[in-house]
């Protein structure tokens, strides 16, 4: 019945531009761009800092385009409860800007096109695991856990850490144990940002029946789990450096600071969970600190931060021997 009202009422596109945009929307591109920052992360420490400049465009517009299907799918999925909540109605689907089978088709092209370019110009595991990424969000997260579990973010966080192993696959052809790190990172990472969220729009989910955590256990269970997925971030952003060695100092005292940040921020969420403009404070921190994170593993690749790096600590052990005996 409510697809039947609005493809009656259906708002028209006036022009081109107006369609693009719509499908534009579909993609949610501003969740596009955090994926697209691990994917360079994982390229560049796989390439110790020095990437193909034209693998990287094509990993990321392949990403990019992967992501743009995987959202797209969410979006048709999610457009009933879309279609109540006032902060979504009026996206393309619940608005009827864009029709179902429309949606379902612009997905499937960029499924598509996403598939041959990694294929073709990078390799077939990084094609796969970008269609894997897909699988698992649609199928796992959207499908099957976020209507059913509180667990939704936790478990459906893989679908989100699968960027950086695209980049990793796309610059070497395989996995290594930092490239799980790096999904690790990313999956510690994926609860404390989305409940925060989910803190903040708890009425929105109750309203639709999605059992987030918040919305199921309350603000301050959630706040605590919250306070300890951030903890146990820290010591999982460092074993990039020990015992991988594929990040050095420079990476550490970003990893460290920027993790003292963000467990100072969810620690005080966790003395007032009520405040929902601290858990607004710690949901825009957390993207934040993602990206200086995957800043500080540039950073740290880049060969000169290397022998800078190695430089202050040969003059620091010539230093240190020369020191004179302290006798007792």
């Amino acid at each position: 019945m409510q697809e039947t009202l609005l493809t009656a009422n259906s708002p028209r596109h006036e022009n081109a531009f107006q369609v693009v945009q719509s499908y534009f929307q579909l993609t949610k591109p501003r969740i596009i761009l955090l994926l697209l920052i691990t994917t360079a992360g994982g390229m560049w420490i796989a390439a110790e800092g020095q990437v193909s400049p034209f693998l990287l465009m094509v990993t990321l517009v392949s990403g990019a385009f992967a992501a743009g299907s995987a959202n797209t799918i969410n979006c048709l999925y999610d457009r009933d409860i879309d279609y109540i909540m006032e902060r979504t109605r009026h996206r393309p689907l619940p608005s009827g800007r864009v029709q179902p089978m429309h949606a379902l088709s612009f997905a499937i092209v960029l499924a598509t096109i996403s598939f041959t370019l990694l294929t073709v110009f990078a390799n077939l595991l990084s094609a796969c695991l970008a269609m894997s990424g897909i699988v698992f969000y649609v199928l796992i997260y959207t499908h099957w856990l976020k209507r059913h579990s509180t667990q939704n973010i936790v478990i459906g966080g893989a679908a989100g850490a699968i960027p950086p192993l695209v980049g990793w696959a796309a610059v070497t052809g395989d996995l290594s144990w930092a490239a799980w790190v790096l999904f690790a990172i990313i999956f510690m990472w994926t609860p404390p940002h989305f409940w925060a969220l989910a803190m903040m729009i708890r009425e929105d989910y109750a309203k639709v029946g999605v059992p987030m955590l918040p919305v199921i256990e309350g603000n301050e269970p959630t706040s605590r789990q919250i306070f300890y997925y951030t903890l146990a971030l820290i010591p999982v952003t460092l074993l990039l450096v020990y015992p991988l060695h594929v990040m050095g100092a420079v990476y550490a005292a970003i990893a460290l600071f920027l993790g003292g940040v963000f467990v100072q921020k969810a620690w005080k969420l966790m003395q007032t969970p009520a405040d929902l403009q601290v858990a607004r404070s710690v949901f825009k921190y957390s993207i934040l600190y993602l990206m200086l994170l995957c800043a500080g593993m540039g950073l740290d690749s880049l060969p000169a931060t290397r022998q800078l790096t190695l430089a202050m600590t040969e003059n620091w052990n010539t230093w240190i021997s020369s020191l004179p005996p302290i006798g007792f």
